[in-house]
């Protein structure tokens, strides 16, 4: 069902984003008297006080459906247009994700000025002219609809429909609305920091579109400190008990009595019937599971343990320049560390395999181990990530783990693109254990059911881990098939882009348990012969001789296909 087709009545469990398709109980932003005073007592709500009061120049508003602060926006707006420059007046731009928001919201300002400016202004609308670059640096104009108030400090607000792709080229006050709502959130904001060099400011509203929505990604950010942004969390109940009930009655000339407030927001409530996913999202700020999820949250979390590490590892852009003797050595030296300690507690009796899901740049790699226990469920002891790391060197950290993991049965390797080396060399050394995966539609049919299901039937044991949670909420159906869509991305806890790697890696790990192996109890792998450039240190750590690194095929190299990992 289309989005055009969810919003076309009241009945509909979810409220149209189109004032005029708005139901009767709710304002729309042409429904003041014209008569209404801002600057009167009472007219405003806390928490639309609260947001004007707030002057920090990165401002976040995490709301409910209808709850006045873009109204507030809007006043605030009309005061920024309104004062002289050396009253920290300047242009003011707003962003809407429809032309019918750009028009409401500049007619609040037409009425605000009335009363902040004594101006009576004319709504002007007119084409905004944004400038596209294409990547030969070619510019083409593209027109936007917009409106725009012009006061007499020389000062304009300007209210567009979309967003433009020159928003470096705004100078003043931004605002983005419904920023959830808006295509690549992110380069909007990149964009718009740009502002800031030239005393801007930046106010980011929305309502929630989804837990792995870009937008929901800035809230958690700004909640951890990790970025600059003063939020504002206003649910609709939290608005219902600022008064905005009471404003509605005001507008609509009725008496306000607690009786008809509580049957107001319970009809407002109950026409979401059974979607409180829906209800808790638009009207309570909770983002929802994205549409289309295959996994929810607690079915995610109920399979999750505390303890259980996830062990990242990247290097910078310089690391793959150093000699491969040092590469190699700076290498073995983190798994010694990091990942040495972690294989030694590995129950001895119980089979393991491997999933792996490759990225050289951009994504990280995820490596995951995954024992079965006499239970059958699959329990993953550790994850291993890396980030930016040469071929060279994620091969080498892939053999350490996978020669010292007890009762080592199998593995599946993504073999898509450039993961097609390391899988190769993998099935080199350890021979029929290894799945050379082509990750493909038809794959994931099978293979990606086969792994969520085990989640409804808890045989899958998974760390506790806010980056994992997200990569498992990614597997969605596209074209009716689990899986993680190609062109999604968000960010994890680290700061860094994520497209569900341990989703994948897991699902190849626990594709490569079900496989048929030929280890049995009383089975135990034995690491392939060390190659005759290594000798046994006293230390009892693996030395590499310097002719180890000879670049050029040496017969002497045939005698073994051990490296010291």
């Amino acid at each position: 069902m289309s989005e055009q087709d969810l919003e076309t009545s009241w009945s509909d469990p979810i409220l149209p984003r189109q004032p005029e398709k708005l139901p009767a109980e709710l304002l729309r932003g042409a429904d003041i008297p014209d008569d209404l005073d801002p600057l009167a007592e009472g007219v405003l709500m806390r928490h639309q006080a609260e947001w004007l009061e707030d002057e920090s120049d990165l401002k976040l508003g995490e709301k409910g459906r209808r709850t006045g602060i873009t109204f507030a926006e809007a006043f605030d707006a009309t005061f920024i247009a309104a004062a002289r420059r050396s009253a920290g007046g300047q242009n003011y731009f707003y962003i809407g994700d429809t032309k019918d928001k750009g028009r409401e919201f500049i007619g609040y300002v037409a009425h605000f000025a009335k009363f902040v400016a004594s101006e009576l202004l004319t709504v002007q609308e007119f084409l905004f002219d944004d400038v596209v670059e294409d990547e030969h640096g070619k510019q083409t104009i593209v027109k936007i609809p917009a409106f725009r108030c012009a006061f007499a400090s020389g000062f304009r607000v300007e209210a567009l429909s979309s967003r433009p792709e020159n928003i470096r080229g705004l100078q003043g006050t931004v605002c983005i609305d419904e920023a959830a709502y808006h295509r690549d959130v992110r380069a909007v904001l990149d964009a718009v920091n740009a502002l800031l060099i030239w005393g801007g400011k930046i106010r980011v509203i929305s309502t929630h579109n989804g837990v792995l929505n870009p937008f929901n990604e800035l809230v958690r950010e700004a909640n951890a400190g990790k970025i600059p942004f003063s939020v504002h969390h206003i649910p609709f109940s939290k608005a219902v008990a600022n008064g905005l009930f009471k404003r509605v009655c005001l507008i609509k000339g009725e008496e306000w009595t607690a009786e008809k407030e509580a049957a107001w927001e319970a009809k407002i409530r109950g026409a979401y019937g059974v979607r409180e996913a829906a209800m808790r999202q638009e009207l309570d700020a909770i983002p929802s599971e994205a549409a289309g999820a295959v996994l929810t949250r607690v079915m995610i979390e109920s399979c999750m343990v505390k303890g259980i590490p996830v062990v990242r590892w990247t290097q910078p852009d310089s690391f793959k320049n150093l000699p491969e003797r040092e590469r190699k050595q700076i290498a073995l030296d983190f798994c010694r560390r990091d990942l040495a300690p972690l294989l030694a507690g590995l129950d001895p009796k119980r089979s393991h395999v491997l999933g792996e899901d490759f990225a050289r740049s951009g994504d990280a790699t995820d490596i995951i181990p995954m024992e079965t226990g006499v239970d059958l469920v699959r329990r993953v002891p550790f994850v291993v990530e890396l980030r930016n790391i040469p071929f060279e060197q994620q091969k080498d950290i892939l053999f350490y783990i996978g020669d010292r993991l007890p009762r080592f049965t199998g593995a599946a390797l993504d073999a898509t693109g450039n993961g097609a080396y390391l899988a190769e060399v993998a099935a080199q050394r350890w021979g029929s254990k290894v799945n050379e995966v082509h990750l493909s539609q038809n794959w994931y049919r099978v293979q990606m059911t086969a792994y969520t299901s085990a989640f409804g039937d808890k045989t899958v044991v998974l760390p506790m881990h806010e980056d994992v949670l997200l990569d498992h909420q990614a597997i969605a159906y596209v074209g009716g098939v689990q899986m993680v869509p190609s062109d999604f991305r968000f960010k994890g806890s680290d700061g860094f882009d994520r497209h569900g790697d341990t989703a994948v890696a897991g699902c190849l790990a626990y594709f490569a348990s079900r496989q048929d192996h030929v280890a049995h109890n009383g089975y135990q792998s034995v690491p392939p012969p060390r190659s005759r450039f290594e000798e046994r240190g006293s230390d009892d750590s693996w030395k590499t001789r310097s002719d180890d690194y000879d670049s050029g095929f040496r017969m002497g190299s045939m005698r073994g296909k051990g490296s010291g990992w």
